[in-house]
């Protein structure tokens, strides 16, 4: 039986809360719950980014070719 995705990414549903504590708050900068939300946020946003570089990379050449070859037609115009 496989996992269910969520409706919302963790990312999304940081975003929000870190979007909406930041405009309830008068001082961002000295919000320790803010400071802790937006850090969670990065932590998330790193780790999608590196997952993404890890495939590309493990992809290898063939799809760096694959990809060069279908933006020289794009340029082309064929």
């Amino acid at each position: 039986m496989a996992k269910k995705t969520p409706v919302e990414t963790d990312e999304a549903r940081l975003k929000k809360k870190v979007r909406e504590r930041l405009a309830s708050t008068e001082n961002p900068e000295g919000n320790a719950a803010l400071r802790a939300l937006h850090k969670r946020l990065k932590r998330a946003q790193r780790k999608r980014r590196s997952l993404a570089i890890r495939l590309r990379h493990a992809a290898g050449k063939k799809a760096e070719a694959g990809k060069t070859e279908v933006k020289a037609e794009a340029a082309a115009g064929g």
